[in-house]
């Protein structure tokens, strides 16, 4: 194994902490919790440190605690990244899985990354009288598969957009704690290509955030001063009583409510109405012209059919279906 790693004997809460994850796939009997508790060990490894080297027997399997590791191969002298591993990952060599043969990969730490360890050894020994570690290892085993199985199909067929699409969605907050030339290895594509693709979805992301913040701003304000109700309420004068130019107010209406400025104001109106209508107090005393008049309509073609289309039936249906 590479030189300067010191191996010490886990810690209680170590033990747990392992013990909680075995045990949201197969519960873990007493017996080999004690198992645990006499050979899983703990180690520290410094950023750019090799835990393990190719052409050399990997002893143990690793879980990582905090930090994050990366496997990588050489090809033609060219460094080739193959994953990236974080926090409550299991690592080990893939090509001398259980030490059983030489690792055709090595692992070095991307972070200063704290793992726990148990040497194969006493792992094909547990293996051998323990049922529910079988079945534990091979859960994981079926994870690590089902995500190197998609990744290598992203990254065969898609292209570099898809790849760091998959990347972001597979590993959430990864893409800006991870150097971005080891995602770039992983993904295959160029670092300066990675970048500008995570810059143009930074400004997408940016402008999202921009335009449901105005879109909150324009619901508190319709709601608070009933703008809705005013019938000579145009674009440009909305606009201006929340603060935004025309045009901005144009994209936040048809970006984020996808909605055109007059079905997006009679969408307040014909509420206000079908409101009004379930008053009793009011629908007695108003008819329903009135009430059209008093939203904001400025005809009764208009409040017609605007709350034909947004009800699905006129006025007057849905005050009878009330009744009924």
């Amino acid at each position: 194994m590479s030189e300067h790693l010191q191996y010490n004997k886990a810690e209680s809460k170590d033990v747990e902490y392992l013990l909680q994850v075995l045990s949201k796939v197969h519960k873990v009997d007493a017996k080999l919790k004690e198992e645990f508790e006499k050979h899983l060990l703990r180690l520290r490894i410094k950023k750019d440190q090799v835990l393990f080297n190719e052409n050399e027997v990997c002893e143990y399997i690793y879980f990582i605690v905090k930090g994050a590791l990366m496997g990588c191969t050489t090809h033609n002298k060219r460094k080739i990244t193959t994953y990236i591993s974080v926090e409550n990952d299991f690592v080990s060599s893939i090509s001398g899985l259980h030490g059983s043969g030489y690792s055709q990969e090595y692992v070095v730490a991307v972070e200063d990354t704290d793992l726990l360890a148990i040497h194969n050894n006493e792992l094909n020994r547990l293996f051998t009288y323990h049922f529910g570690l079988n079945y534990i290892f091979r859960a994981i085993l079926e994870k690590y598969y089902k995500d190197a199985q998609q990744r290598a199909h992203i990254i065969r067929v898609g292209n570099a957009k898809e790849r760091y699409l998959y990347f972001a969605k597979t590993n959430p907050g990864y893409l800006d704690r991870l150097p971005l030339n080891l995602v770039a290895s992983l993904l295959n594509v160029k670092a300066s290509t990675l970048l500008s693709i995570k810059r143009s979805f930074l400004g997408l992301t940016d402008r999202r955030k921009e335009l449901e913040e105005w879109g909150q701003k324009l619901e508190v304000h319709i709601h608070k001063n009933q703008s809705f109700r005013h019938k000579d309420i145009r674009l440009q004068s909305l606009a201006k009583e929340i603060g935004l130019s025309s045009h901005k107010l144009s994209i936040v209406l048809n970006s984020y409510f996808q909605n055109s400025f007059i079905d997006y104001i009679n969408h307040y109106r014909v509420n206000w109405i079908k409101e009004s209508i379930r008053n009793p107090d009011i629908i007695q005393n108003f008819t329903l012209e009135a009430l059209a008049y008093s939203a904001g309509f400025s005809s009764r073609s208009a409040f017609y059919n605007a709350f034909k289309k947004r009800v699905g039936m006129s006025p007057l249906e849905y005050s009878k279906k009330l009744n009924q």
